[in-house]
C-alpha cells in the first residue's frame, strides 16, 4: 500500500477531513492522475475537459475527490521526474504519409519529432491543453511543419536550428488582455522545407461575412 496513493495525492489517515480547502498542491496532482487517465482511455477528451476545468476551480478536497471517484489510484511514483512516461510523445517515421494531430487531442508536456520527409501538421485549435509549456524536439528533415494555434498560443522558433529552411509565422489576432493558456517551444533543428506557424484557416461562410473595417465604422 505504501507505492499509492489516493488520486487527490493524500494518504488516508485518521485526522484527513474532506473539507480541508484544496492547495495549488492538491489541484495539481488531481490534473495529473485526470491527464493520465485520459492517456490510459479512461476518459474520453470531453470527460477531461470537462473534469479539468473543475479541478482547477475546486475549493475543497471534497470537490476534488470527486473527480477522480471512479479512476484506480496512480502510483507514488507518479509525481517523481522522470516516471510520467505519458508526458513525452515521440513521433518517428520516414518517407511516410502525413502526420496530423487535429481535433480533440490531447497536447503532452513533450513532443520528440524525429520524422524525414513527412508533413507534419499539429493543429491546437480545438486540442486538449493540461499544461502550460509545450516542448517540441525537432529532428526534421523536408517537407513542412505547420502549427496551427488559436488565441492564447504562442509559439517560440528561438531555440530551433534552421537549415536551408524558412519560418513564417502569422500571428492569430487577438485582443492584447488575452491570457496566455500555452507556449510551445520549438528547440532542435529543421533541415530543407519550411516552418509554418499560423491560425485556423477561415471558412467559407466566415469569409463571406467578413466586412471591411471602414464600413464596420461608418455602420
Amino acid at each position: 500500500m505504501s507505492g499509492e496513493i489516493s488520486p487527490t495525492g493524500k494518504r488516508s489517515g485518521p485526522g484527513s477531513s474532506p473539507e480541508m480547502r484544496a492547495s495549488h498542491a492538491d489541484r495539481d496532482r488531481v490534473v495529473d492522475v485526470l491527464r493520465i487517465a485520459a492517456g490510459d482511455g479512461l476518459l474520453t477528451a470531453d470527460e477531461l475537459d470537462e473534469r479539468l476545468e473543475a479541478a482547477l476551480s475546486a475549493r475543497t478536497l471534497s470537490e476534488l475527490t470527486t473527480l477522480t471517484a471512479d479512476l484506480p489510484p496512480v502510483s507514488a511514483t507518479a509525481g517523481v521526474p522522470g516516471a510520467e512516461v505519458k508526458d513525452i510523445v515521440r513521433i518517428e517515421q520516414v518517407h511516410s504519409g502525413a502526420i496530423e494531430r487535429v481535433g480533440r487531442w490531447v497536447v503532452p508536456r513533450r513532443l520528440e519529432l524525429a520524422v524525414t520527409f513527412c508533413e507534419v501538421t499539429l493543429d491546437f485549435t480545438d486540442a486538449v491543453i493540461t499544461h502550460d509549456t509545450l516542448r517540441i524536439d525537432v529532428g526534421m528533415t523536408g517537407k513542412t511543419l505547420t502549427l496551427v494555434t488559436r488565441p492564447g498560443i504562442v509559439v517560440d522558433t528561438d531555440g530551433l536550428q534552421l537549415v536551408h529552411c524558412k519560418v513564417k509565422y502569422r500571428q492569430t489576432l487577438t485582443d492584447p488582455d488575452t491570457p496566455v493558456t500555452l507556449r510551445v517551444e520549438l528547440v532542435g533543428q529543421k533541415v530543407h522545407g519550411r516552418v509554418v506557424v499560423r491560425p485556423r484557416r477561415r471558412t467559407f461562410g466566415q469569409w463571406l461575412l467578413r466586412r471591411p473595417t471602414s464600413l464596420s465604422a461608418g455602420a
